[in-house]
């Protein structure tokens, strides 16, 4: 493989705006003028007129490092998450409310969040009696992704308690970022084992729960809105090298990223899968090295893990091997890049 630096410039990741309109409430409940804080980020108060309305990751984020930095409220993306629930999917939550099993409700979740947001990827993962349910971010050069990260858990626990009633209780909940000063409100609001410095948001719980049937199940009104969900994909379809970037950053962290295994998850062969891409002027290596790049930048970042650790989560062997691999993608070693990720946090 070549020396070159990893160059991308993908298209700008976007959401529903319906899913930050609870972060101008938090502000609200804080004492700040939502209007002003958006004004202050560049953002046109007007776009959140409409939930339909398109904003970028990268507006949230900056947004989020605005609120955070006003209101001196370090958790505020867990305070955003509290308010959060299958309404603010739109019409994704829509249809997992109207689900007639909870599991069903999630894997719709899963299967259709790109639908309401194309920067991050949940997924549903099994494994004898325990479920757990993860959120990841992919969108590179964000600064909040803790911020937004437990907003998601957060909201995660509240889609469960409305899936199968307030009984419901996870077994623990994990953050992809350093322990907080003040765990505090996480206590509080989960009131189960918290564990930081994980591979990914998480919330997980007892597999009995996914065949709990929602209140508010409905199968003439779910059948409608799966017409209006396959329309939808019709429309807004992401390119295919997006659609197995969204595969690759969780394949990566579960050690299931072989060319043939995610051409198997969309049931083509791997020649077909490497020619398809090829179409689009890249390949699955390329594909491959962008998202371990993606990810490592973020647990350097938002972690304390060591470089050793984080190199294993993302299958190296050695890290030796992973140090060549980000020196190769950056110019820099990894602990070069944390130090001086720091250094721009600590401004």
């Amino acid at each position: 493989m070549s020396n070159r630096r990893i160059r991308r410039t993908p298209r700008p990741a976007t959401l529903r705006v319906g899913g930050a309109l609870d972060i101008l409430t938090v502000l609200k409940a804080l004492g700040e003028d939502p209007n002003a804080v958006l004004t202050e980020v560049g953002i046109d108060p007007g776009l959140f007129d409409d939930p339909a309305n398109l904003m970028t990751y990268a507006a949230r984020d900056r947004l989020f490092k605005h609120c955070v930095a006003r209101t001196g409220c370090q958790h505020f993306g867990l305070l955003v998450g509290q308010r959060m629930n299958l309404p603010s999917l739109g019409l994704v939550g829509l249809l997992a409310k109207t689900s007639q099993k909870t599991g069903t409700a999630l894997r719709s979740l899963v299967n259709f969040l790109h639908l309401h947001s194309q920067g991050a990827v949940m997924t549903l993962r099994t494994n004898d009696d325990v479920v757990m349910l993860t959120y990841d971010a992919f969108e590179p050069g964000l600064g909040a992704t803790d911020q937004t990260g437990d907003g998601a858990v957060a909201m995660m626990l509240n889609v469960m308690r409305t899936l199968c009633g307030r009984e419901f209780k996870p077994i623990e909940a994990s953050f992809a970022h350093r322990k907080p000063a003040d765990i505090g409100p996480f206590h509080k609001f989960f009131q189960a084992p918290l564990y930081f410095d994980a591979e990914h948001y998480a919330l997980v719980f007892s597999h009995k729960w996914l065949d709990t049937c929602p209140q508010g199940a409905d199968k003439d009104l779910q059948r409608l809105i799966r017409e209006q969900i396959d329309s939808l994909e019709t429309k807004h379809s992401l390119e295919f090298p997006e659609q197995v970037r969204n595969v690759l950053r969780s394949a990566l962290m579960t050690g299931h990223c072989s060319e043939a295994h995610i051409a198997s998850l969309f049931s083509m062969h791997s020649h077909t899968l490497s020619r398809r891409l090829e179409a689009f002027g890249t390949g699955f290596h390329e594909l491959v090295d962008e998202c371990r790049f993606e990810i490592a930048r973020q647990m350097l970042e938002n972690t304390a893990l060591c470089v050793g650790d984080i190199g294993t989560s993302l299958g190296y062997s050695r890290s030796s091997a992973f140090i060549r691999a980000f020196r190769r993608w950056s110019g820099t070693t990894p602990a070069q890049w944390r130090a001086t990720a720091g250094d721009l946090t600590s401004r």
